[in-house]
């Protein structure tokens, strides 16, 4: 009988069944981080339990590690109590830990596919809930919680109710400065915030094929963000070249062997989906959040909607979203004096993330009176961008360079904006305060974060690049 590529996977790692119906999934890897490991170590000392496989257990400090140069463990004070249990209960469990000061130090989501630790077919846990990010090698990833994360630590496995199936249809050829940000903008628009609910997403079709594996991970990225419990791309040749030769990839006859296994990943040609969206690409414009969740997106040349174009059950939601914003119904997106730029997070981080945001700043500098920080997601990430200089370019241009970690994704290390500020920023979120109390957060893409950055207003990119096709 045909399958599809979730199937496989879960298939094969099924362990059990509990008596409330939920399956056991065996989890081949899992990484931890900071805000929530100690809970986790402290629960399985409470009951003289120890962690099963620490073979399979990573464990990252990202969240509130601090950006600045030179930082230790005192430069966010708020941080240094997460960032020393996480120390602690590493070496007590023998975990090996991605510390501050490690040489391959980052996100969770960042780190685990450039290391290795996740590979195609593979399950992986987060108590994160971007998890999903590094499907875009083709792994089955969750975001658990404390509680989960702690059931993991202790069995290897976790217990899950199976989710239905939909696959993404994602065809087209993408336009000159558009991305795969501006792809996952535009299908959380059309399919709301909750269009994914109770469904493993597979995102495939002929935009996706052409995609790099990081702008694949970006798509996963924001999975959750409409929804889904997961969500991936089948594993191909451009996949098996990305994973080749990374620290915790198989090695010799191994690696053939695991060739072998991850060329039979793919959906069965028939098999059957529960769902299917389908959108086409081809004449996609950059994208950018007007409101306060993810779905309020409108193309950059686009005006903030009326009530009367939305769906009845999103009016509410974006009369909120008019008052925290402070936009009106009908006014164009582009021009929106801009305070602030991010360029960083689990969702754009990665090094051609980096590339092309140099490539829009590059010979420019940042409009007077706006704040822009680029934060590379790992430190391979950043050692890879400083030989190539593209901290020259954006230090020449205004903006802070800074060390690897989530930053001001949330928040969490001390990154934030100033109250009434607007941010345009390549994260996933834009929900309210999220950045800061009373920070207005716009979400684009690195290109458009860039742009915006340079022309001190949302701005499009492709205007900068008159003639590019």
């Amino acid at each position: 009988m045909p399958s599809t590529l979730f199937d496989k996977i879960w298939d094969f790692h099924l362990a059990g069944r509990r008596v409330d119906g939920r399956d056991l999934l065996y989890i081949d890897r899992h990484v931890l981080h900071e805000l929530h490991a100690h809970h986790g170590f402290a629960r399985l000392e409470k009951e003289g339990r120890a962690v099963y496989r620490p073979d399979l257990t990573f464990a990252v400090q990202d969240h509130t590690v601090a950006t600045r140069p030179g930082r230790d463990d005192g430069t966010n004070p708020s941080g240094t109590a997460f960032i020393k249990a996480m120390r602690d209960g590493a070496r007590r469990n023998g975990i090996r830990l991605f510390d501050v000061d490690d040489p391959e130090q980052g996100i969770s989501h960042v780190v685990a596919p450039e290391m290795g630790i996740v590979l195609p077919g593979a399950t992986h846990a987060v108590p994160d809930s971007h998890a999903s990010t590094v499907g875009g090698v083709g792994a089955l990833a969750f975001g658990c919680g404390t509680t989960e994360m702690t059931h993991i630590l202790a069995t290897q496995v976790m217990a899950l109710a199976r989710p239905k199936r939909m696959r993404a249809r994602l065809d087209g050829r993408l336009g000159a400065h558009v991305g795969a940000k501006d792809v996952a903008l535009r299908l959380i628009a059309e399919i709301g915030v909750a269009g994914a609910r109770g469904y493993a997403v597979e995102y495939a079709g002929s935009a996706i094929a052409a995609m790099p594996i990081e702008q694949r991970m970006t798509l996963c990225n924001l999975n959750v963000e409409m929804g889904g419990r997961s969500g991936f791309v089948a594993p191909d040749e451009a996949t098996f070249a990305w994973l080749a030769g990374r620290p915790y990839a198989p090695k010799g006859a191994m690696w053939d062997r695991a060739l072998a296994y991850w060329r039979t990943l793919p959906t069965d040609d028939d098999a059957e989906f529960d769902h299917e969206a389908v959108l086409d690409c081809s004449s996609l414009e950059p994208q950018v959040t007007w409101g306060i969740d993810p779905s309020q997106v409108v193309g950059i040349s686009d005006r903030v909607p009326d009530l009367v174009e939305l769906d009845p059950a999103r009016r509410p939601a974006a009369e909120s979203a008019f008052a925290y914003m402070g936009v009106r119904p009908g006014m164009p997106v582009a021009g929106l004096p801009v305070d602030r730029v991010f360029i960083g997070s689990c969702t754009n981080s990665r090094l051609p993330d980096l590339e092309i945001a140099a490539a829009v700043v590059r010979g420019r500098r940042i409009a007077p009176g706006v704040s822009a920080m680029v934060v590379p997601g790992s430190s391979s990430v950043k050692r890879a961008a400083e030989a190539a200089g593209l901290d020259r370019v954006f230090r020449e241009a205004g903006f802070f360079w800074g060390e690897s970690g989530c930053s001001m994704c949330a928040g969490g290390n001390g990154d934030r904006g100033a109250p009434g500020e607007r941010c345009v920023s390549t994260t996933n979120r834009n929900f309210e305060n999220r950045q800061g109390p009373r920070v207005r957060t716009h979400l684009a893409s690195p290109a458009t974060a860039a742009a915006s950055a340079i022309a001190g207003c949302i701005a499009d990119v492709r205007q900068m690049f008159p003639g590019a096709a």
